[in-house]
C-alpha cells in the first residue's frame, strides 16, 4: 500500500469513471443497473468494489470492458489515459482487451473452453495480439505465467484441460491468461468465489505477487468486505446501483459512515467470537431496480432511518475527511466507535424505524 501511496502522489489517474449509468429494457420495465457510478483509478492501486449480489459490481466492471450485451444502454464517460472508452469502434476495444485492460472473471470453469487444453488457451490469449510471436514461444510464455502463478510441474500441467483442474488450479490459470499480456488494469470479478477459504488466501496471495510482479491496478469485485481487507488500497461500497460509501480501508473499516457498510461489517465472523455467537445479516432483501422506492433505497432495511430518509435520496457527500464520502443524511451520526452489530441486532422487524437509536448514538 505504501507503493501505491508514493506513486499516487506523482501520478495522473490511469482510468477516470465519470457518473456511469447502465440500464436494460426488459418486459417488465427498464432495469437502472448502475446509478451514477464516479471514480478514479490510480496506477499501483487496488480499488475494491463490495455490495450485495445486484448491487451493480460486476455490470460497471463489465462496462469497463465492452461486454455488455447491445441491449445495454450505457451512458457517462470511461477514460483509460484520457482516451474515451464509450463509443469508440468495435475493433479498437478488442486490441486493448487483454492488453491495456484485463479480467479474471468470476466462474473459471465456464470461462476456459472445457475442449482445449489449459497451455494452447493462454497461448492463444497471447498471441491474438502479437501476430508475429510463434507458437512455440507463445508456449514457452504460458508455461512461465503458470509457473507464476504456482502451478507445480507447469510443463505437465499446460497439456491438462480444465476439467483436470481443481477449482483453486483453475483460477490461478485464469490469473495467468489475464496477465499474459502485462496489462495496465486487472478486473478481479469475484476470485475467490466457492472456493475454501485456504484457497482463497491463497489466490489472493497469488492476485497480490501478479499484480505487483507487473505493476498493475487491480479492480477487485467482491460481496466480502473481508476479502477486500488485507489487499485493497481504496474501498468503494455499492447499494442499488451506486455507491454509498468511499475511503482507503482504514476509514471504512475503523468509521464507517453509512448504514450498509455498518451491516456489511456486522455480518462478517469475528476473529474474538467465542463460537456461539450467530452472524448478524442485513434484515430483507435489496429494492427492485425496476421500480425504486423513493428517498433512500437501504431505508426499509436501515434500522437508523428518520422519515427524511422516505422523501430524499442522499448524495455521495464528503464527511469529515475530504477523502472519505458517505450517502446517508445522518453520517455525522455514525462518527466514532460504533459496533455494526449491536445496531443491527436491535432491528425486529424489516421496515420497523428506530429513531431512538439515533438519538442515541
Amino acid at each position: 500500500m505504501s507503493n501505491w501511496r508514493a506513486a499516487s502522489a506523482n501520478a495522473e489517474a490511469i482510468l477516470e469513471v465519470e457518473n456511469l449509468t447502465v440500464d436494460f429494457d426488459t418486459e417488465d420495465g427498464v432495469v437502472h443497473a448502475v446509478r451514477g457510478v464516479t471514480y478514479s483509478l490510480m496506477p499501483g492501486e487496488v480499488l475494491g468494489i463490495v455490495g450485495e449480489s445486484g448491487s451493480g459490481k460486476s455490470v460497471s466492471s463489465m462496462a469497463l470492458m465492452g461486454l455488455l450485451p447491445r441491449s445495454a444502454r450505457v451512458r457517462g464517460s470511461i477514460r483509460y489515459r484520457g482516451s474515451e472508452l464509450i463509443g469508440i469502434h468495435r475493433r479498437d476495444l478488442e486490441a486493448m482487451r487483454g492488453t491495456k485492460i484485463a479480467m479474471i472473471f468470476q466462474d473459471p470453469m465456464t470461462s476456459l473452453n472445457p475442449v482445449h487444453r489449459i497451455g494452447n488457451q493462454i497461448a492463444e490469449a497471447l498471441r491474438i495480439h502479437h501476430d508475429d510471436m510463434s507458437r512455440q514461444a507463445a508456449r514457452d510464455r504460458a508455461i512461465e505465467m503458470l509457473q507464476l502463478v504456482g502451478i507445480p510441474n507447469a510443463a505437465e500441467r499446460a497439456r491438462s484441460y480444465p476439467h483436470e483442474f481443481s477449482g483453486g488450479m483453475r483460477q490461478r490459470a485464469m490469473i495467468a491468461m489475464t496477465m499474459v499480456n502485462d496489462p495496465d488494469i486487472v478486473i478481479a470479478d469475484e476470485p475467490t468465489t466457492a472456493l475454501d477459504v485456504t484457497v482463497q488466501a491463497q489466490i489472493l496471495e497469488i492476485l497480490q505477487r501478479v499484480k505487483e510482479e507487473f505493476n498493475s491496478s487491480v479492480i477487485l469485485i467482491t460481496h466480502d468486505l473481508g476479502v477486500v481487507a488485507g489487499m485493497a488500497d481504496r474501498v468503494m461500497v455499492m447499494y442499488a446501483g451506486k455507491p454509498v460509501e468511499f475511503g482507503t480501508v482504514d476509514q471504512i473499516y475503523e468509521n464507517p459512515r453509512m448504514p450498509y457498510t455498518l451491516g456489511l461489517l456486522g455480518s462478517l465472523p469475528r476473529l474474538d467470537s467465542d463460537g456461539t455467537e450467530r452472524l448478524t445479516p442485513i434484515r430483507g432483501a435489496p429494492p427492485s431496480l425496476i421500480a425504486l422506492p423513493p428517498g433512500c433505497p437501504f431505508q426499509p432495511r436501515c434500522p437508523l432511518a428518520q422519515p427524511l430518509c422516505n422523501d430524499v435520496e442522499p448524495e455521495l457527500m464528503a464527511t469529515d475527511d475530504s477523502n472519505h464520502t458517505a450517502a446517508c443524511h445522518y453520517s455525522s451520526e455514525l462518527e466514532g466507535d460504533v459496533e455494526a452489530v449491536e445496531i443491527f441486532e436491535v432491528t425486529t422487524d424489516d421496515s420497523e424505524l428506530i429513531p431512538e437509536l439515533a438519538d442515541d448514538l
